[in-house]
């Protein structure tokens, strides 16, 4: 059991940093919003994860395949994605910016499920995530000879590992508020947006051209081999 943990660490670790929406949305949410915000953003995305893991390890992986490669997802996940940065950049410009430095705004209980279910689908129409998931799964499945108590375990401290990174990121991120203008607050936004929109075309290109991408894909894998097998994936 020790050695699962210690092999789901490094991955973990990894997973934190992995490069992709979700990652951008919570440090701007740390950063305007505060600890608490942030952490009920990251439990939706959490919980998003968590499901994706449920339906990777119960179904085939011969459904898991076929789905995960459906151009239609891809083109509506990354369809959305981009809808979503459109808008919250049309509003971040239709937004009055003061000149009294911002402070952490105060959040109710509605506030704090809403954040937590915007990180959740902010996962979860990323079809990429199930496929990186699936590939967890496949890999490490078999070394774990496919024990429920040891898949638990493993996967649950690959989560926990994500989720403690996470929280440094958000402590770190939440500091960045003192430093914070509204003139900057709208500069974070707004990139933040056109990330959002980035990413969006990715997975529409993705479903659109796979093969172009594919090819892209197989370079960096070149490039970075011990870690090609994850980059594909944003999270």
């Amino acid at each position: 059991m020790f050695q699962d943990i210690l092999a789901a660490i490094p991955l973990g670790f990894f997973l934190a940093f992995l490069l992709g929406p979700v990652f951008f949305v919570l440090l701007e949410t740390a950063a305007i919003k505060g600890f608490r915000a942030a952490i009920s953003f990251d439990v939706g995305v959490i919980f998003a994860d968590i499901i994706f893991l449920l339906i990777a390890y119960l179904s085939t992986t011969k459904l898991l395949n076929s789905i995960k490669d459906d151009p239609a997802l891809f083109i509506f996940g990354g369809g959305i994605l981009v809808t979503y940065g459109i808008i919250q950049f049309v509003q971040n410009k239709r937004v009055l910016q003061h000149e009294e430095v911002p402070e952490i705004q105060k959040l109710n209980k509605r506030d704090y499920l809403g954040l937590a279910a915007k990180g959740f689908l902010l996962n979860f129409i990323n079809i990429g995530v199930l496929g990186f998931w699936l590939g967890l799964i496949i890999v490490f499945g078999p070394q774990l000879e496919m024990e429920t108590d040891r898949m638990v375990i493993f996967f649950g401290s690959v989560l926990g590992t994500y989720l403690i990174i996470d929280i440094f990121k958000i402590l770190a991120a939440k500091k960045l508020n003192q430093k914070l203008t509204p003139g900057r607050i709208y500069n974070v936004k707004k990139a933040i947006s056109i990330l959002l929109i980035i990413f969006g075309i990715f997975l529409v290109a993705q479903g659109l051209i796979p093969q172009e991408i594919n090819q892209i894909q197989n370079q960096i894998d070149n490039i970075t081999p011990e870690s090609g097998a994850y980059i594909q994936y944003f999270e």
